[in-house]
């Protein structure tokens, strides 16, 4: 609201040193078009697109050394199809798929060397295969070593 009605226009935050912080756009008091968030160095955190107050289309993070950090497609305010995530130093972390906000069918996760330690499938709502798997001790540079 923007005196006594719904505010139509970009709202825009700033960071104490004057760096912009938000930039939103607002049509009859909804978020309408663009959204974005930036880290206090500049760099962009978040961007994204609503119609009418809901989430629609891509939405992407970074982190705040620049790389991406996620993407994810949302139809309707609900993520749908293939989201992804990415460790800060740039590894992939997680490729999850989803239907109308409900993961469906193949979902992994990876250790920041590449190993795959999750890896399992959403189907009729149940759950086939390795998910949440923990190592019973933590381990530092993963490496096979071969043994004769």
């Amino acid at each position: 609201m923007y005196q006594n009605s719904p505010f139509t226009g970009d709202a825009v935050t700033f960071y104490p040193n004057g760096q912009m912080a938000k930039l939103a756009h607002f049509e009859q008091g909804l978020r309408d078009g663009f959204l974005r968030q930036w880290f206090e160095n500049g760099t962009l955190a978040f961007d994204s697109h609503y119609v009418f107050g809901v989430l629609e289309g891509i939405t992407r993070s970074w982190w705040s050394n620049g790389n991406m950090r996620s993407e994810s497609v949302y139809h309707q305010g609900k993520v749908n199809g293939t989201s992804l995530q990415w460790y800060a130093t740039g590894e992939r972390f997680k490729k999850m798929n989803y239907v109308d906000g409900v993961e469906a069918g193949l979902q992994q996760a990876w250790r920041r060397n590449g190993k795959l330690f999750s890896n399992y499938q959403y189907i009729n709502g149940r759950v086939f295969g390795l998910k949440r798997s923990n190592m019973c001790v933590g381990l530092e540079n993963e490496e096979v070593v071969e043994s004769d």
